[in-house]
């Protein structure tokens, strides 16, 4: 039981304030965190909750910086596709993996929707790595394409952060609305998605320690704001700099099924 709290608020800390420079991370690390503890469906509905929980707060602290124009462009068809990722989730839960292997005592899976979004990101990771594409913006034609992908793979593996990060860091935005705009999507992808975990949330909510959760949205607000002290003191090149190294590494772990 302790240890339960223990593993799961400190990677909750973790998760939320690295979200601060890179815009994703709490739910990318607390779905296999839950994982261990809980059947994969119900992990990342819990992990949507103190998500949503953790980005409420944050808008408290941030949200007068978010862009309207991007979170309209981008959130509202990341709204509806994240409605379609969360059905399928129900679908898919239980297809078997394509490949499977051990090390020492623990097995990873490596999933087709896995791989897929390990490509995207990996792709998307070289714009801010290599000098040549650093340069270069994405359209705003394709940001409603952005908020398709992001809010789709949002629902369908409790991973939106790291695709919605690969497009709004590209936007032109500052580095304060960059993550005040992101995190605004992030609750709007949330609500969509919670609409349609709330059938597993009740399903399983004998199994439920709720002071866990809760203590697990707590920890995330600590992160939260131990992250919004540190950002203020990074450039923007930096923090573009760092989604980069991010994303690649977060892609090469999706992919090896390892997260």
């Amino acid at each position: 039981m302790l240890t339960e709290y223990i593993i799961i608020c400190i990677f909750a800390v973790i998760g939320s304030g690295l979200t601060f420079f890179s815009g994703f991370g709490l739910g990318t690390i607390l779905v296999p965190v839950f994982a261990i503890f809980f059947p994969i469906e119900l992990a990342i509905a819990l992990t949507a909750i103190v998500h949503f929980l953790n980005n409420i707060f944050k808008l408290t602290l941030i949200g007068k910086n978010a862009s309207r124009q991007i979170i309209y462009k981008f959130g509202l068809p990341a709204i509806v596709a994240a409605l379609l990722g969360a059905y399928l989730l129900t679908f898919i839960a239980v297809i078997e993996p394509i490949y499977s292997y051990t090390i020492s005592t623990k097995t990873f899976f490596i999933t087709p929707i896995k791989l897929t979004i390990a490509v995207l990101l990996s792709l998307f990771a070289l714009f801010d790595l290599i000098p040549q594409l650093t340069k270069l913006n994405f359209n705003q034609k394709y940001i409603p394409l952005g908020g398709l992908l992001s809010g789709f793979f949002g629902g369908l593996s409790g991973n939106q952060g790291a695709l919605r990060t690969a497009f709004l860091i590209r936007a032109n935005l500052t580095k304060e609305s960059f993550i005040a705009t992101g995190v605004a999507i992030a609750v709007l992808i949330d609500i969509s998605r919670l609409t349609v975990y709330s059938t597993d949330i009740l399903k399983h909510a004998n199994r439920i320690e709720y002071s866990l959760l809760i203590s697990a949205t707590l920890s995330a607000f600590i992160g939260t704001i131990i992250g919004n002290r540190v950002l203020k003191k990074i450039t923007i090149n930096t923090l573009q700099f760092a989604v980069g190294i991010m994303l690649f590494l977060f892609s090469i772990l999706l992919g090896l099924g390892i997260i």
